[in-house]
């Protein structure tokens, strides 16, 4: 069996990432917070012929993705890729925001990127091959008022990348992230940026990341700015 993991995988561009997957002829786990939002997207990827394994799971959560990791390897083996695309924003002033909302948004963009690298991580090297593919942000490498715990989070996803591309040297896998611009989201809403690409720009090139690129490519950080 060969199997993708993609965290929120409900909406956005985590949708539009497992239905490329799924063109790609490769079974789908579909992790996310919402039940509902993740079984409308796993009808989509059985229709166009393959299975599509549906989690609920808090990636902020280390038990919660210790359960999702053992239903995936029961049900579809070690993963070939794991896509950490789960994230959320908060837009405040740092001087009028809460240590709640902070830890929030670095809980799920950051602290998630590395529970579920690090649950998928033994399988995948045990069988001497896999990417871990991350989700980052242009914010990964400019400040923008009232992003602080963003950009944080955001930057601090390209250092872990850069780490685990050291440490994966040699084992035959890779860990690579794809930056994105202004993407035509939801999360965009309210953030007075417009849209500069599609969620499904984004998709293809996390494939292309996940699947395609060169293994010489390890530890990249791909920017996108929109055409």
């Amino acid at each position: 069996m060969s199997a993708v993991v993609v965290t929120g995988a409900g909406r956005g561009i985590g949708l539009a990432a497992v239905l490329r997957f799924a063109e790609r002829g490769l079974d789908v786990a579909l992790i996310g917070p919402h039940l509902e939002h993740l079984e409308e997207a796993a009808g989509l990827v059985g229709q166009r012929g393959v299975k599509a394994l549906c989690l609920r799971c808090d990636v902020s959560v280390g038990s919660d993705v210790d359960a999702a990791r053992e239903r995936v390897l029961r049900e579809l083996g070690a993963p070939i890729a794991v896509v950490n695309n789960a994230g959320v924003v908060e837009r405040v002033p740092v001087h009028t925001m809460s240590e709640l909302a902070w830890d929030h948004v670095i809980n799920v963009n950051l602290k998630g990127t590395f529970l579920v690298s690090r649950a998928f991580l033994p399988s995948m090297l045990a069988v001497r091959t896999g990417r871990v593919v991350s989700v980052g942000s242009i914010s990964s490498t400019l400040g923008t008022a009232h992003l602080s715990a963003y950009c944080a989070a955001k930057w601090g996803v390209v250092g872990f990348t850069k780490a685990l591309a050291e440490e994966l040297r040699g084992t035959g896998l890779q860990a690579l992230c794809v930056l994105p611009g202004s993407v035509d989201t939801d999360m965009l809403k309210g953030s007075g940026f417009s849209p500069q690409m599609s969620a499904d720009d984004v998709a293809r090139t996390l494939v292309y990341a996940s699947l395609d690129a060169p293994a010489a490519m390890n530890g990249s950080a791909m920017e996108m700015f929109g055409p």
